[in-house]
């Protein structure tokens, strides 16, 4: 088996939506997303790329552009990913999630050692919302 040297390493997803100013404004309202960083996303470039962080947990949305292979879950029919957003008060932040928008698709309950419930966003990104319940992983 063959490895890379890593140091530090991070994965950071980027979500491809369909209509990337209005999406950053529902993850703003759902989630009290902070934009970092952004390009385009404006009336004479509408297409948007945009870094955005809910705490410590960052993420870029970014308008699909199927010519580059790069598609909302929309195009391509559903997601290939779901997202864990690791918050304190998962209660809290999914009813805002739902509030702005997203379709509560489990409501927040106990499951396999975490305290969890999911959304999918009106982007069709699925999220799960919750904190493990005790050390993760399990011993």
């Amino acid at each position: 088996m063959i490895r890379a040297a890593v140091g530090a390493a991070n994965i950071i997803p980027e979500l491809s939506v369909r209509g990337g100013r209005a999406a950053i404004e529902f993850y703003k309202r759902a989630f009290g997303a902070v934009e970092q960083y952004r390009v385009g996303g404006s009336d004479e470039h509408e297409p948007v790329v945009a870094q955005l962080a809910v705490g410590d947990a960052v993420f870029w949305v970014v308008d699909e552009a199927p010519e580059h292979g790069n598609v909302s879950p929309a195009t391509a029919s559903g997601a290939t990913v779901r997202l864990l957003l690791v918050v304190d008060e998962p209660e809290a932040l999914q009813a805002a999630a739902v509030a702005a928008g997203a379709t509560e698709t489990s409501p927040v309950g106990d499951e396999h050692g975490w305290r969890l419930g999911r959304i999918r966003d009106p982007y069709g990104h699925p999220w799960e919302i919750g904190h493990p319940l005790g050390e993760w992983p399990p011993r």
